[in-house]
């Protein structure tokens, strides 16, 4: 018969190696974890017609890091949108930044975007345009390369609001063109 208690008393005495040992493992265990990690990138873009201002009112929300990562190599120098230097300069470049990769073309026609200004949200940044002199939308073609040229794997959220009825859809790099019909 199995005598336990021969098992239970007689303990295996714990070296300094075997210590070791196992702190290496536990650690080779929780830094291998790391590696698996799969970022997440995400930007949002809401659209809201005002009927009375004849405008469609835009927010764009992206990650304070993403944006001043893309900004820097864009604009090859360093940007702190959280504490700018010169606030006109950070508006400028974002402004660029976003004209030449968010486009809108409402009931055919190409649309011009105006810069409003942005700012801090937490770890985001939110980026406020317009289109004035607007009629009512029937149709929105967007495309939307945020991030796409410095984040592979960017995602595009847009939520779009006309008259009350909302739509949303996603764009994932490399694709860009979202489609509603109102």
């Amino acid at each position: 018969m199995l005598n336990l208690n021969y098992f239970i008393k007689k303990k295996p005495k714990n070296t300094l190696a075997v210590k070791f040992a196992f702190l290496f493992l536990g650690l080779l265990l929780c830094s291998s974890f790391n590696k698996y990690k799969h970022p997440f990138y995400l930007s949002v873009i809401d659209a809201n017609y005002k009927a009375k201002e004849q405008a469609l009112e835009i927010s764009v929300k992206l990650f304070t890091n993403d944006l001043e990562d893309a900004l820097k190599k864009t604009n090859k120098q360093k940007v702190d949108l959280l504490n700018p230097r010169n606030k006109a300069e950070c508006d400028s470049a974002i402004y660029r930044y976003i004209n030449k990769r968010l486009h809108f073309t409402i009931n055919s026609q190409k649309q011009k975007l105006h810069y409003i200004g942005y700012e801090k949200e937490e770890a985001a940044i939110w980026v406020y345009l317009e289109i004035n002199k607007l009629q009512t939308p029937k149709k929105i073609n967007v495309d939307t390369k945020l991030l796409y040229d410095f984040l592979p794997q960017e995602m595009n959220i847009l939520h779009c609001e006309i008259n009350g009825v909302k739509k949303s859809s996603k764009v994932t790099n490399p694709d860009t063109t979202i489609k509603f019909d109102f």
